[in-house]
């Protein structure tokens, strides 16, 4: 919006508030809240903020930081009950007023300008399917001498010798059972329908909404892709909706990649295709109706597969969920159609605009600045040094004999690994200033130290049950 259109918006909505948007560093968002009456000062000057209670960022010695809003994202929030105008911020130095390295939503636009200036092509689409879970209650707690997590929904196939008031109904999707189920089975239709009318008030395109494969209301709602850094800012109001709709609704939601044993967990499965003064890039005669450059940039999602899963699933939780046979292909092969290869090319259309490639390891736990930007990054890099991905692999990888399974390289198999793999493999990342080696040497640490170890140094319950009488 200009200020006049932005003048025109908040008068016409009788706005009163303002509230100020970031993304942190783990892509979670942080908000301030200010008097509409300062809305022309944040716009030419900025809103200030304390950098060193954000994770990951400054020091306190160091610590003032600004969060300049951008007007182009102004929309009414959808939750509070006075009139507040919504506000995305990019974060900046308060001294030298330029892009603070470690914001993300920063790093993103120094994606799309290191993609423009490579010539190779003006713009990045990203269409990501971010899968959660509905649950109707969470508990959970970790002390020295007691863990436990206890997560229970009416529709899971667990409660079917459950007594329920009135009598059990059944009518509950058993485990991998719930795949685009009807009701009575589908108790969430009415649910996911309140999530994708609050998306489209914000703006957001929404394609289609389902049952997933899992029991217990895993859920998924598509958006129509849309350019890098607008799709990152989209996935943040995606969670956001969902979580306050479902809590409105007296439920609980989570992106949180593997709650359950035993049954599918939360992809977000990554849709990307590269476009040029309006052309589809992607469109071509070679395998599957690719071009040349398309199987380039496979080959470099595929090269580059650890580290990108440093960004794209970065939790201990990621690697619950990146285990063979749950449609999370830990195998770096690509395939037409097959959804046990980590990189699918979906058939679904032969118009050149639909044509694009879904990497299907990525997690909605994720930051989607950072994990659109590494993807970027990778596919551009097998483009530059024209990296083949070699031949297709047209089969059910999971159904593969030992002898054939050990010639297919693997997804690393816990988040040090990955780490391990950005640590080693970041030259990449780092072409046009995009990203920085302050900047990755920063998230290696912070995962490594509050994530990993947290984790790593506990027992967990399943330890007691196999070794307790060891």
């Amino acid at each position: 919006m200009t200020p006049n259109e932005l003048n025109d918006y908040v008068k016409n909505h009788g706005v009163k508030m303002i509230d100020a948007k970031f993304v942190d560093f783990l892509g979670q968002w942080k908000h301030l809240t200010y008097p509409i009456e300062r809305l022309h000062e944040g716009l030419e000057e900025g809103f200030g903020f304390d950098g060193s209670s954000i994770a990951g960022w400054k020091a306190i010695n160091s610590s003032d930081m600004l969060m300049k809003p951008d007007p182009t994202t102004a929309v009414v929030d959808p939750f509070l009950k006075t009139p507040t105008l919504s506000l995305l911020c990019d974060v900046i130095d308060p001294i030298t007023h330029e892009p603070y390295g470690r914001d993300p939503r920063s790093l993103a636009k120094r994606a799309v300008a290191f993609l423009k200036s490579t010539g190779v092509a003006d713009t990045a689409y990203f269409g990501p399917e971010a899968e959660f879970f509905v649950f109707d209650s969470i508990e959970y707690s970790e002390e020295p001498n007691h863990s436990f997590f206890h997560v229970d929904s009416d529709e899971a196939g667990w409660n079917t010798k459950r007594s329920e008031g009135g009598g059990n109904k059944g009518a509950k999707p058993a485990t991998k059972g719930g795949y685009c189920i009807v009701g009575p089975g589908d108790q969430l239709t009415d649910l996911r329908t309140q999530m994708v009318m609050t998306m489209q008030a914000v703006g957001i395109v929404i394609e289609t909404h389902h049952h997933e494969v899992a029991s217990a209301g895993q859920s998924e709602i598509d958006m129509k892709y849309d350019t890098l850094v607008k799709m990152a800012d989209q996935v943040l109001w995606y969670k956001h909706i969902v979580k306050n709709v479902a809590r409105q609704s007296g439920k609980t939601a989570t992106f949180m990649p593997k709650p359950l044993f035993g049954d599918n967990g939360s992809g977000m499965h990554t849709h990307q295709s590269l476009w040029k003064a309006g052309k589809p890039l992607f469109a071509g005669d070679a395998y599957a109706g690719m071009s040349e450059l398309a199987l380039f940039y496979i080959g470099g999602l595929l090269k580059h597969a650890g580290a990108i899963c440093a960004f794209a699933n970065p939790t201990t939780n990621s690697y619950r969920r990146l285990v063979p046979g749950y449609e999370a292909p830990v195998n770096l092969a690509y395939s037409a159609r097959n959804r046990s290869a980590s990189v699918r090319i979906p058939m679904y259309s032969s118009s050149p605009k639909a044509k694009r490639l879904e990497l299907r390891s990525p997690d909605p736990s994720c930051n989607p600045y950072l994990a659109f930007a590494a993807m970027m990054m990778a596919g551009l890099d097998g483009i530059e040094h024209r990296i083949h991905p070699g031949d297709p692999l047209d089969k059910d990888i999971y159904s593969l004999s030992p002898e054939e399974l050990a010639e297919v390289p693997t997804v690393p198999g816990s988040l040090d690994a990955s780490l391990d793999a950005l640590h080693a493999d970041r030259g990449f990342l780092m072409k046009g200033d995009v990203f920085s080696n302050d900047l990755i040497d920063a998230w290696i640490a912070y995962k490594r130290e509050n994530e990993a170890d947290h984790v790593r140094l506990r027992p967990v319950p399943a330890e007691f049950q196999l070794y307790y009488d060891c």
